[in-house]
């Protein structure tokens, strides 16, 4: 752990002291670089000294309407007290943290400040800077995103799981034109494969850009961007007229598709609470695992018919273009700093006090940083963290299963059973029905899971999370066999494999979805770098596994090939039973996990 990754973990330790074991004290490079306390203060004497001290205002400017206005909350003190509101000042305590460039050595230069201007000298600094820093005004605040009405999150949840799943759907349609594209470019199905490949590996570097912009300008910005250049560039593959154009065009609808995947997770954190978060993440992994299996069958129909395969590219294209829509038009900012940014704009604007601002606005981009927390660290903590490295792998071979079967159901219900294109996706729905299941079960189990959070005091243990991964393993395992040596063989009907995917759906939901749930709960502060780690191995696995699943399926057969990945899938079921007895014990050995050693705790 280096002094970038220590100031990170203090400051994130000093903005909620109750949420970590107090295992480590101050060393003295951390205390060399002590961020500055951030100081809540009460709402009423913040708005009064902040109007009394704009030092150049006229008497004449207050009385025309730049005095401070009675406000609703005059009559209420200590609004921070409240338990809802303390955590909220923690939460966006740990954010501004988090966010590249929050920290004073970013703003560190050797360049000499410019003249003021007009033979001026540098006016004095504000006093006490963090009375004019705009605050929420209680917990009760209708800004903030967890207290819109009800069915204006719905409306966002909607939107955004559209979004979504329109950005997963896009990722597997394109299978279905993989004869077409060989036929039409005249190359080979490894090479018309590629389009597949290449757009995973879009959702593989997409994260890079999209998580630090989220932070740094809002949820609501990026998803517009991203979702118009989504669009964009699927009607470049559409109207591609050579295989380059259309690869190229498919990376980077991948790179654009990879904003809702990585931002709507954190809108759904930014407008449910505790209570109520798990369920909302839930649905919308959901749509991350159901849009790539709805797609296939999709596109077998539009092989058929008299469109050609380039409308499997024009239908992705007007889904963007519809959520592109929404989202401009009905999709607020949820994400609290930049709530609070545009809140200070107004102050500023109708007070011309111009030292009101946001705690975001002080923060200025750190090239630097910006490398340190999305490559050094989540490279850093692959390699040296076993939770990491042997959970990202056991996902990268799921998340990799999952784009294999874009190749392997044909071969079975296509090439076996005999089904036409169209037909041949529909047994996809076999791994949807199964990933609803595993939804329901993850549903059900939720209220218990809050009972031992509650009797825990709100601090979570990881290892509550892995009983769904382990019973999902051996699901996912008995899945694949089952389907491999019941579909090689035409005398066996095709309901047969077909229902096998209630298996492979279910423990591919079950497995990922709490798996990332532990991690989170594991790293906390770092939990960011470890699912950045995580998506990168994941992602390069779900582009690498298309390119030699005929030629593993077709040379093995059908059913050894999936015996050989069965017995992987075996194998890496002991993977989250060894977390669920050793983890704690693995976590207090971490660097970056803020578990109390135990000797702290004796």
């Amino acid at each position: 752990m280096n002094d970038q990754d220590r100031y990170t973990e203090k400051a994130e330790r000093d903005a909620s002291p109750e949420r970590f074991p107090q295992a480590h004290s101050l060393v003295p490079e951390e205390k060399a670089h002590r961020h500055e306390e951030i100081v809540r203060t009460a709402t009423a004497s913040s708005i009064a000294t902040s109007s009394s001290s704009s030092s150049q205002a006229s008497d004449a400017e207050r009385d025309i309407g730049m005095s401070r206005l009675p406000t609703q909350r005059d009559d209420v003190v200590d609004l921070e007290r409240h338990p809802t509101a303390l955590s909220r000042i923690h939460t966006q305590r740990s954010q501004h943290t988090q966010t590249v460039g929050s920290s004073i050595r970013s703003r560190n230069s050797r360049k000499p400040l410019p003249a003021f201007g007009a033979g001026k000298a540098y006016p004095p600094p504000l006093p006490e800077r963090e009375e004019y820093v705009v605050e929420f005004d209680g917990h009760d605040d209708p800004l903030h995103a967890q207290n819109w009405p009800l069915k204006k999150k719905m409306i966002t949840a909607a939107i955004l799981a559209f979004t979504t799943l329109t950005a997963a759907f896009g990722s597997s349609i394109f299978s279905a034109a993989t004869g077409a594209i060989q036929q039409k470019f005249g190359v080979s199905s490894v090479v018309a494969t590629l389009g597949t490949s290449f757009y995973v590996l879009g959702f593989a570097t997409g994260p890079i850009m999209w998580a630090p912009f989220s932070e740094l300008k809002g949820r609501r910005m990026p998803l517009v961007i991203a979702s118009f250049g989504f669009s964009v560039f699927n009607v470049a593959v559409a109207t591609g007229k050579d295989l380059q154009t259309v690869l190229i065009c498919r990376f980077f609808s991948g790179f654009f598709g990879a904003c809702p995947l990585t931002c709507v997770a954190a809108v759904f954190s930014d407008m449910f609470n505790n209570s109520t978060r798990g369920m909302a993440i839930t649905i919308f992994s959901m749509t991350v695992f159901t849009g790539p299996l709805l797609a296939p069958f999709i596109g077998g129909f539009i092989i058929m018919s008299d469109l050609g395969w380039r409308w499997t590219e024009y239908i992705v294209s007007i889904m963007g273009f519809v959520a592109f829509t929404l989202n401009i038009l009905f999709l607020s900012e949820s994400y609290p700093p930049e709530i609070l940014v545009g809140k200070a704009s107004e102050l500023r604007r109708r007070t011309k006090n111009w030292g009101i601002h946001a705690k975001q606005e002080e923060i200025e981009v750190d090239f630097r940083e910006l490398l340190e927390k999305n490559f050094s660290r989540p490279l850093r903590m692959l390699i040296s963290e076993r939770i990491v490295l042997l959970l990202s792998m056991y996902m990268a071979f799921i998340y990799g299963l999952l784009y294999l079967f874009l190749t392997a159901y044909p071969l079975v219900f296509q090439g076996v059973h005999h089904m036409n294109p169209g037909v041949g996706g529909l047994p996809f729905f076999g791994m949807i029905a199964g990933e609803l299941l595993a939804g329901t079960v993850i549903f059900i189990r939720q209220p218990g899971y809050q009972k031992k959070l509650a009797a825990n005091n709100d601090v979570p243990i990881p290892e509550w999370r892995l009983p769904e991964v382990i019973v999902g393993g051996v699901c996912f395992a008995i899945g694949i066999f089952w389907f491999g040596w019941t579909g090689y063989n035409p005398n066996v009907h095709w309901i047969v494999p077909t229902m096998s995917g209630l298996l492979i759906g279910f423990g591919l939901l079950s497995i990922f979805l709490q798996s990332l749930n532990y991690l989170v709960d594991a790293y906390l502060m770092f939990a960011a770098s470890a699912i950045a780690a995580n998506t990168f191995l994941r992602s390069l696995c779900g582009a690498a596994f298309p390119l030699f699943a005929r030629q593993m399926f077709e040379g093995m057969g059908i059913q050894w090939a999936a015996t050989l990945l069965g017995c992987i899938a075996a194998l890496l079921v002991p993977v989250p039973i060894w977390f669920f007895y050793r983890g704690a014990q693995l976590r207090e050995k971490s660097t970056y996990a803020p578990t109390a050693k135990r000797a702290s705790a004796e």
